[in-house]
């Protein structure tokens, strides 16, 4: 499979390429950058003193050419300028952005329709087989306990909760048969009154160089359930991705996400 990296010049990104090239049934045939991008002309793989051939740019048709897939974990603006292309090209993607609002949703699901689409909050395979545990609990304790969600990233990141934080609230809300924006609690401050025992309530920590921990908490009277899951590093993301590659290898159209890739296998 041929495969094209946005976000070359950012830590992801890079780690992208380097599996890409470690990996025998991929090969790099992109790599792009947003203008000003600290890659921008250089080989692609000279971060890791590798000669690829590939040259980092910012000429999207250009990276696009002569791909298959396209891996992108960069921001909501950079990603549908992306997926625009995609779809001129009829290119898959697998997309590991967060942040997006309902009308970007919308432009992504409707990209679906022409082209192979990955999308997941998360693309740890841990990570989702906890989504399945969260959900199961939630159909158990949906009456007595009082649910919150927890998370905790690096400095860096820019949105809050997190798109995985969401994602697992949106499972529980599911469980619940509730939707997720009439129940959820995301800020606190000052005299709130009593918990409303409907709520999903959310907690964002900010700091250091966190990859990525969520933890959900069901709390009764006389005990407490923690369900708690750390990313230590972001190769779990990256094992994700290629994983996400090779499914969309086998469809031309439509909307997947990481249950799908995992049920593959």
């Amino acid at each position: 499979m041929r495969i094209a990296v946005a976000g070359a010049s950012g830590r992801m990104g890079r780690m992208l390429i380097e599996a890409v090239l470690n990996t025998d049934d991929a090969t790099l045939v992109g790599a792009l950058s947003k203008a000003g991008g600290s890659a921008l002309g250089q080989d692609a793989g000279a971060f890791i003193g590798k000669k690829t051939g590939v040259v980092t740019t910012d000429d999207i048709d250009a990276a696009l050419a002569s791909s298959d897939v396209l891996l992108d974990f960069t921001r909501p603006q950079g990603t549908l300028t992306y997926l625009d292309a995609a779809q001129r090209h009829g290119v898959k993607m697998v997309i590991g952005t967060t942040g997006f609002d309902a009308s970007q949703m919308d432009l992504i699901t409707d990209a679906s329709k022409s082209i192979a689409v990955m999308f997941a909050s998360s693309t740890s395979a841990s990570l989702n087989v906890t989504l399945r545990l969260i959900e199961f609990a939630a159909r158990n304790f949906s009456s007595g306990y009082d649910i919150e969600v927890v998370e905790a990233h690096h400095r860096y990141k820019v949105d809050a909760p997190s798109g995985t934080a969401l994602t697992i609230g949106e499972t529980i809300a599911d469980a619940l048969g509730r939707k997720l924006a009439d129940c959820a609690a995301y800020a606190r401050d000052g005299i709130t009154g009593e918990r409303d025992p409907s709520a999903i309530g959310f907690s964002s920590i900010r700091g250091g160089d966190i990859v990525g921990e969520h933890t959900v908490l069901f709390i009764g009277d006389g005990e407490r359930i923690e369900i708690n899951h750390k990313t230590l590093s972001r190769v779990p993301y990256v094992n994700g991705a290629m994983r996400a590659a090779r499914f969309l290898m086998g469809r031309n159209a439509g909307l997947f996400d990481m249950h799908d890739v995992l049920r593959s296998h």
